[in-house]
């Protein structure tokens, strides 16, 4: 459908979700004109009071967010000036919407950044709690897909953790640079009006003011910051996703997700598909988008500000949402997912990833290497063919390889005891995990 150029200008069909921020951002600018003897105390009471009934409007849901009113600011202008005439227009003294418009969308990712660090916080929590439930539960590693080395679900877990641990930091550390307020700018360059910034910044809840106007107005590097720490996250996301679909499959077998987040086929009704994993999976490819966007948008721009920089909502707006919803989802999900201890622990002993440990006690019997990898292949071979694991080879099913096989073979082989043999820091064994389990909690207190 063929667009007119106001149509095609306008920005109110995305960034009209910034109302909220817009008023309480033009209330404070209303005190600090009545301050500042800009406007007259009466003048400032009409304009929150009126503010205030926009708000109430828009919540309600009275107020349509049309293509004539262009933008946001133009929009709750139009209906400020509707409820208590043309005191309203002395609210845009001494400030322009180049610089309105960067409030807006710090106010905005302030909020945003708050809520995400919250879902992971509470991911972090949902880890824990699994991990110490799993700590002796026994389970393939895996590496290039194929296993590996027996572990625990703990540690496996546990990795997990560390990832959406540094998440956190990163969100924690971009608060820092969402959170201060652009100076006195108006358009790029400044103004002649007396003002004051710092009362402002206070009322608002910025941490300080920026300290160039040209640059406040004019770059948006801290949303980039941002989309880029919500593309890491979801990227994380998307790896535990699929190790979730790896594990729900009948090939592993390890895991049950909960019917609520799952789809059945009505073509295929055997099947179990793990729609909501699969969709984070997806939604991860869309959230690199909105980064690749904005930095598209920004990359060719001469200062200051132009008017291409209106589409960096559309990115923000959708990134923020995205993970939003994606950390709340998966969260529930891993809460509901139901953990078959059994399989793991067969996929761990028919997986003989113990024949390393088997070859290692070759060697310390003074076997000669270039003998031991013969030893071992029959030996794997004898244990597949006979459907055992190695750990439950008999002695002489074990001699007919090599005679120097004896009783203590076992203290090395046994899946258990290969776990527990890994005592360096941060490794898989029982104890390790615990110290990890331990520092977690003591960083809490």
């Amino acid at each position: 459908m063929k667009q007119t150029a106001k149509e095609f200008m306008s920005s109110i069909s995305f960034d009209n979700m910034l109302y909220d921020e817009e008023i309480a951002a033009s209330i404070a600018h209303a005190r600090m004109l009545k301050q500042n003897k800009l406007i007259s105390g009466e003048e400032c009471d009409q304009i929150i009071d009126g503010l205030k009934k926009v708000l109430a409007d828009i919540e309600a849901g009275n107020v349509e967010f049309k293509v004539e009113y262009d933008d946001i600011h133009g929009c709750i202008e139009q209906q400020l000036e509707e409820k208590i005439g043309p005191v309203a227009r002395k609210l845009n003294w001494a400030r322009s919407v180049n610089d309105q418009v960067v409030i807006d969308t710090r106010l905005f990712l302030r909020e945003e950044d708050n809520l995400i660090r919250e879902s992971l916080r509470e991911l972090l929590d949902t880890l824990e709690a699994l991990a110490k439930e799993h700590v002796n539960t026994i389970m393939p590693g895996y590496s290039h897909l194929q296993r590996a080395q027996p572990i625990t679900l703990a540690y496996h877990l546990l990795a997990y953790y560390q990832m959406f641990k540094r998440d956190l930091k990163r969100f924690d550390n971009c608060i820092d640079t969402i959170n201060m307020m652009p100076p006195d700018g108006g358009a790029l360059a400044g103004t002649v009006w007396k003002t004051d910034r710092k009362k402002m910044a206070k009322e608002l809840g910025f941490e300080g003011i920026l300290p160039n106007a040209m640059d406040a107005v004019a770059d948006r590097d801290f949303a980039m910051e941002f989309i880029n720490d919500c593309s890491i996250t979801m990227m994380h996301l998307s790896r535990f996703c699929e190790d979730l679909i790896l594990w729900s499959s009948v090939e592993f077998g390890f895991i049950e997700i909960d019917d609520e987040y799952t789809t059945g086929s009505r073509v295929l009704p055997q099947k179990k598909n793990l729609d909501v994993a699969e969709l984070i999976r997806g939604k991860t490819g869309r959230v690199y988008g909105d980064m690749v966007n904005l930095l598209t948008i920004f990359k060719g721009l001469p200062m200051s500000y132009n008017r291409d920089m209106q589409e960096d909502k559309v990115a923000l707006l959708d990134a923020a949402h995205t993970v939003e919803a994606c950390l709340a989802l998966f969260v529930e999900m891993i809460k509901s997912m139901k953990i078959n201890r059994g399989e793991m622990q067969r996929a761990a002993k028919y997986g003989y990833m113990n024949a390393t440990e088997l070859a290692e006690y070759l060697m310390g019997k003074g076997v000669e290497t270039d003998k031991i990898g013969e030893i071992i292949s029959k030996v794997v071979l004898y244990a597949i063919n006979n459907g055992k694991p190695i750990e439950e080879l008999w002695l002489d099913d074990l001699k007919q390889f090599s005679q120097v096989f004896d009783s203590d073979v076992y203290d090395k082989v046994a899946i258990r005891k290969v776990i527990e043999a890994k005592t360096s820091t941060g490794s898989t064994s029982f104890a390790e995990v615990q110290k990890q389990l331990d520092e977690i909690a003591k960083e809490k207190k």
